[in-house]
């Protein structure tokens, strides 16, 4: 011990009195730099003796001396502004980064939307590439930050849109935070068809769910299907199992290359977390739903998506899907949003805006029914809100040929959806009808069909003739299913004659055989009441 500590000595130690003299040196250079005292008494020394090249000299000397203290002050005061010019309080700090953050979502939202409209401007044009006047655009502004020095901003902008958002690992959205990622970096839009029209979209649908699934339907109840997406938001695809409720929605998804969302209701469902999920306040993470994925991601594309509600009424309808039949019944498609959150995180997904995600108009709700013991009844007011289709057999094989799918945009099918009902208004002589069928139900059941159904039976009898079909068809289908489904809920065991003269009053207003799905759902209800 005692020899080491010798060569520490002898060793280390000169290496820390350099170290001292250094500072000590450093802090000698100050005094003789600032102690004027002493200079002063050596000039008393020598003045006495000094010519005038001697004092002309002096005053050169302090000249140099006092430019010299001036830099070392001036320097000093750089340094010391360099480093507490970036101190800030902790909470300043964290507000700051907090602006930054949101700064950067939104620059991804914005470039999000302008490439999203430059990949619809492409699909417009067949998808043969940049507009010409883009192109040129784009080069003269690529050659300009080139020359400016901008180049390389461009760039990390470009780099930053198709990064991802965030690691999902450390977001408390795992499976948004991932659809994020997939959409900024590996998703291309595809071209779309948009010379098709509704009757030619009904022919290729049927045939390739012949060809492709085996799964086979008659062509009306294909147009009757895409019709109701026309008219409505929520289709109910009613019936015995077996008969291919999930499989029809399943179907479309495979046709037009966007696979549909299916969500099993359970029974236990009772309130809204069930469809879109809850904060866990333990674990810190967001519960996400299927339903809720599903939702956000049709913020990213324009394809049509079908979300299932497999067996939606084995638990109260009404009541775990409340909160979506009053959104959708909104005027305004801006204000069709699902509040997910009370605050937003930094690390948030990039399109929940404000604690909620906006539904788009590309999604379509079908719920499928069983009617037997183990459900509940629908109530109307989901009814009223829905465009409800029997599935009461299966129709037989049929030989083909092979239809492949294809891509079509929600605006290209709800633009024909918006000529159809411009193209085929209803006449006003089946309008006058449906006035006398009115006052007869009033007259005769104390039912009346209200202004939800008039828009609905004015919406969808343009889209079905528009499918293919027939207006007659339309009124018939309609009719049945919106307006005489009402009937259930009255005392029928008392009033087969009045049921029996009604379906004679059809035949009457209608035209004999004009009225096929009425008169039998009549006489299915006159046989089980």
């Amino acid at each position: 011990m005692e020899n080491f500590l010798k060569y520490f000595y002898q060793d280390f130690g000169r290496l820390l009195r350099a170290l001292l003299d250094i500072f000590v040196a450093f802090f000698d250079f100050l005094n003789y730099l600032l102690n004027f005292p002493m200079r002063v008494e050596i000039l008393e020394e020598y003045d006495s003796n000094f010519g005038t090249l001697d004092w002309i000299l002096l005053i050169v000397a302090y000249l140099f001396l006092i430019l010299l203290i001036a830099l070392l002050i001036w320097g000093l005061y750089k340094l010391g502004r360099r480093i507490f010019r970036f101190k800030v309080s902790a909470k300043e700090y964290e507000a700051l980064s907090k602006q930054v953050k949101n700064l950067q979502r939104d620059l991804l939202r914005a470039n999000y939307e302008k490439d999203r409209l430059l990949s619809m401007r492409i699909a417009e044009l067949g998808g043969q590439g940049l507009p010409e006047d883009l192109a040129e655009e784009s080069e003269e502004e690529a050659q300009t930050e080139e020359e400016n020095g901008e180049n390389y901003i461009d760039q990390t902008k470009r780099n930053s849109f198709h990064s991802p958002c965030v690691d999902p690992a450390e977001s408390r959205f795992f499976r948004l935070t991932s659809v994020d990622n997939y959409y900024k970096t590996l998703y291309i839009p595809p071209a779309y068809n948009e010379t098709i029209t509704l009757a030619e979209f009904c022919e290729q649908f049927r045939k390739y769910t012949a060809s492709h699934l085996r799964l086979y339907y008659d062509l009306d109840m294909v147009r009757h299907f895409v019709a109701a997406m026309g008219t409505a938001r929520i289709i109910i695809l009613q019936g015995i199992s077996g008969t291919g409720k999930t499989s029809l929605p399943y179907a479309f998804g495979k046709f037009v290359q966007s696979d549909t969302s299916v969500v099993p209701v359970q029974p236990s469902w009772r309130e809204r977390t069930e469809l879109y999920g809850y904060y866990n306040e333990f674990t810190k993470k967001y519960s996400e739903t299927t339903f809720l994925e599903a939702i956000y991601e049709a913020n990213y594309y324009r394809d049509p998506h079908m979300v299932i509600l497999d067996e939606m009424n084995i638990a109260r309808v009404e009541y775990y899907f409340a909160e979506m039949l009053s959104i959708l019944e909104m005027p305004r498609q801006e204000e069709w949003k699902i509040d997910i959150v009370t605050a937003t995180w930094d690390n948030d997904p990039c399109l929940i805006e404000n604690g909620a995600v906006h539904i788009t108009d590309n999604v379509w709700f079908v719920g499928t029914i069983n009617n037997d013991d183990s459900t509940f009844a629908v109530a109307d007011k989901v009814y009223d809100r829905a465009i409800p289709i029997d599935l009461d057999s299966r129709a037989d094989p049929f030989e083909c040929e092979d239809v492949g799918p294809l891509n079509i945009s929600t605006d290209r099918l709800n633009a024909l959806f918006d000529q159809a009902k411009q193209d085929y208004p209803i006449s006003q002589e089946m309008l006058d009808k449906l006035e006398d069928l009115n006052a007869y139900l009033i007259k005769n059941f104390r039912l009346a069909f209200g202004n939800r159904i008039n828009k609905q039976i004015r919406d969808y009898v343009p889209c079905f003739i528009a499918c293919g079909g027939t207006e007659i068809q339309a009124v018939d289908f309609i009719v049945a299913k919106k307006v005489l489904r009402k009937f259930e809920s009255l005392s029928l065991g008392f009033m087969k004659d009045e049921l029996t003269k009604f379906n004679t009053y059809l035949d009457r207003l209608f035209g004999k055989n004009n009225m096929a799905i009425c008169k039998e759902y009549v006489d299915y209800l006159k046989k089980n009441n």
